[in-house]
């Protein structure tokens, strides 16, 4: 798991914590009050592969504006 700083803190020192997270290849979560906000991940060039390899992958797509299990909700009275 990696570190967490505030967003005040984060802001002061963006380019820092950009290098750490890096070199580290750890996440860094920026925190709001205590909570957190958003995690900056380092890049992973594998993710990039995988998507690639599903590029052209889908064959057809009949009615693309057609709703998809429509018969699968229910109605609420």
């Amino acid at each position: 798991m990696g570190k967490s700083v505030s967003k005040t803190e984060f802001r002061l020192h963006v380019l820092e914590y950009c290098r750490q997270v890096e070199k580290t290849r750890k996440p860094l979560t920026i925190t709001d009050h205590g909570r957190p906000i958003l995690t900056i991940l380092p890049y992973e060039q594998e993710a990039e592969k995988i998507l690639k390899s599903l590029r052209g992958s889908v064959l057809s797509y009949e009615n693309p504006t057609e709703p998809v299990g429509e018969e699968d909700w229910e109605v609420l009275a």
